[in-house]
């Protein structure tokens, strides 16, 4: 992977170096993407297959395992509040790991735990917009954004546009993990011009038996629809699971691909 942080990719922020595009056009959506390699063997056309794996620095123990054993085709969300979080993600990296930001927004369920800088729907726009430049200040390298909860943020056209457009303006990508019923986010990134994709199928079982069964589910619709995306949690259950079945994905005419490879070729965008 290219080297993070990219000196051209760097706008000053309120806590830190922010994302933003490089005057000759170039997108940190783009510069930090893993490249996709597929097998020579594989025939034209194979379906393609994406694995995230979101949670990532909270069990730094968990987290440092789950880049050791699984493929670096596979991309990993990070959470901002993970301690030592730049640190954890640059080995990331370094393993060929592309990644994604994991931010905290607001669910249905009043108990859920964003921490003190969740993005929540009766928030004004400038105090959301403070709490995501801290979170996207955290670490450098990653290839966009993806949801930790969001039900009622993602469900939100006031919440989730400056979200988008932010997305859009400093030339990265959103992920949205699929677990959100009423997600605006397809609509609204059009609207915007954020380039964004959805989860086909967000495995949350929590049993190896389990697991397995909602990835062969992934395998079936990769092969119906020619690509499909999974996201899973940084469990010992998830990413054994997934390691064991990323193996012979290929050797069953199926590409293992990261994320950034399943989205569109953007138009070029020069800075302002």
């Amino acid at each position: 992977l290219a080297a993070a942080p990219d000196a051209r990719l760097v706008a000053s922020g309120p806590y830190g170096p922010l994302p933003r595009i490089a005057r000759d056009g170039a997108r940190p959506a783009d510069v930090y993407a893993r490249p996709a390699h597929l097998d020579a063997r594989l025939p034209p056309g194979a379906p393609r297959l994406a694995l995230v794996v979101n949670g990532m620095g909270i069990n730094p123990q968990a987290s440092a395992q789950a880049v050791k054993s699984l493929p670096p085709a596979i991309t990993l969300a990070y959470s901002p509040y993970a301690s030592r979080v730049e640190d954890q993600a640059e080995q990331a990296r370094l393993a060929g790991h592309e990644l994604l930001l994991q931010v905290p927004m607001e669910g249905f369920a009043p108990s859920q735990e964003l921490g003190s800088r969740g993005l929540m729907v009766t928030a004004s726009r400038e105090r959301n917009r403070d709490a995501l430049d801290w979170h996207m200040s955290r670490f450098p390298g990653y290839i966009g954004l993806t949801n930790y909860l969001g039900g009622r943020f993602m469900a939100s056209t006031s919440a989730l546009m400056p979200l988008l457009q932010n997305v859009a303006e400093r030339g990265l990508v959103f992920f949205d993990d699929g677990t959100a019923r009423q997600s605006l986010t397809s609509a609204l990134a059009l609207a915007t011009g954020a380039p964004s994709l959805r989860a086909d199928l967000a495995i949350e079982a929590t049993t190896p038996e389990a697991v397995e069964a909602a990835l062969r589910r992934l395998e079936i619709l990769a092969r119906e629809k020619g690509m499909a995306i999974g996201v899973a949690p940084a469990v010992p259950a998830s990413v054994d699971q997934i390691a064991r079945f990323a193996q012979g994905l290929e050797a069953r005419g199926i590409a293992l691909v990261p994320l950034s490879a399943l989205f569109p070729a953007p138009a070029r965008t020069v800075a302002r």
